[in-house]
């Protein structure tokens, strides 16, 4: 028999979805078995609806052996990259990710990566403990592409992760701005609108003016700052978030985000790799703005969070807009 008992971040959840992330690799299927046939709460058989609270005490009624083939793992890799961080407190983290670093891991990259980083910061201040948290690890809430620059926010605790997911779903309650450089002259404040579809395959996405599919419109609101050459630098407000939103939204607006290999001019690309050796999206999330904030994470009303310019953003906007900004 082990027995488990729920910390603060292991509480409010149902228990099917506790020992999903806790027996990672059983079938869900064997989870549902264990739980009708191998598992009490405080002493009492329960339905995989039961909500667990702080101090419940579960106990799994299993071989050893049989536990450690079907128990989740901590796989906590070292990283190389330090974290730059922006802003922290004892709830939340937002941290500056540079260009190259994946927010989170992948099939192909699971060690080098933003979220690794955190996680090894957090250990290192003993903020965050392996071996006490069952299933909770600090986490991204928003992520940016590999190429994109900037601010991340991370739950340290697991109230504070749901908060920030919660937060980003409802519309102004944190502002998200960024700042690109577009080929074209924006002259005038635009809001754009679409309907999403992703290509899984190529990993690229289309936006369409109507939708066939009950899809949630994404919006963009687009500011521009300065104009000069054929080129504008803008700031782009995610009021509703996709994959490659403002990439793709841009690009089929007309004016596509220097560097963008995906969505962008291939001209303009070539230009800007020979005079600039830019290679990626000239893209940055450059400010959050928290407002409107009920919760236990209202003390952050009225603030922002910025991220300054990457050295290769700020010499292309010297170079492209002096004088104009």
């Amino acid at each position: 028999m082990e027995t488990i008992i729920i910390n603060k971040n292991e509480e409010n959840q149902r228990l099917d979805r506790f020992l999903k992330k806790y027996l990672r690799n059983a079938p869900l299927s064997h989870v549902y078995k264990i739980i009708r046939k191998d598992v009490k709460v405080n002493g009492k058989r329960v339905k995989e609806d039961y909500v667990l609270m702080a101090l419940d005490r579960v106990d799994l009624y299993i071989k050893e052996e049989d536990l450690a083939q079907v128990k989740s793992r901590k796989d906590i890799r070292e990283t190389k990259t330090g974290v730059s961080i922006a802003y922290e407190d004892e709830n939340i983290l937002i941290a500056i990710k540079p260009k190259g670093l994946l927010t989170h891991g992948t099939a192909l990259e699971k060690k080098e990566t933003l979220a690794n980083s955190v996680i090894n910061y957090l250990i290192q201040k003993e903020e965050y403990v392996p071996r006490i948290e069952k299933t909770f690890s600090p986490a991204p809430a928003n992520r940016l592409d590999r190429n994109t620059t900037g601010l991340v926010m991370f739950g340290k605790n697991a109230e504070a992760l749901r908060e920030l997911n919660r937060l980003l779903k409802e519309r102004g309650k944190i502002r998200r701005i960024y700042l690109t450089v577009v080929k074209g002259e924006m002259k005038e404040e635009r809001t754009l609108t679409g309907y999403f579809s992703n290509d899984e395959r190529r990993n690229v996405v289309s936006v369409s003016k109507r939708d066939g599919a009950n899809r949630e419109e994404a919006i963009l609101k687009v500011t521009p700052l300065a104009c000069n050459k054929g080129f504008s630098l803008v700031e782009a407000e995610l009021v509703s978030g996709r994959t490659h939103q403002i990439r793709a939204q841009l690009s089929k607006e007309g004016f596509p985000v220097i560097g963008d290999i995906k969505y962008g001019d291939l001209k303009v690309n070539r230009d800007m790799k020979n005079t600039f050796s830019l290679q990626d999206q000239l893209l940055h999330s450059r400010r959050l703005e928290f407002q409107g904030i009920e919760g236990s994470l209202s003390y952050l009303n009225g603030n922002a969070v910025l991220a300054p310019l990457p050295m290769e953003f700020q010499e292309i906007k010297e170079k492209l807009f002096k004088d104009k900004v």
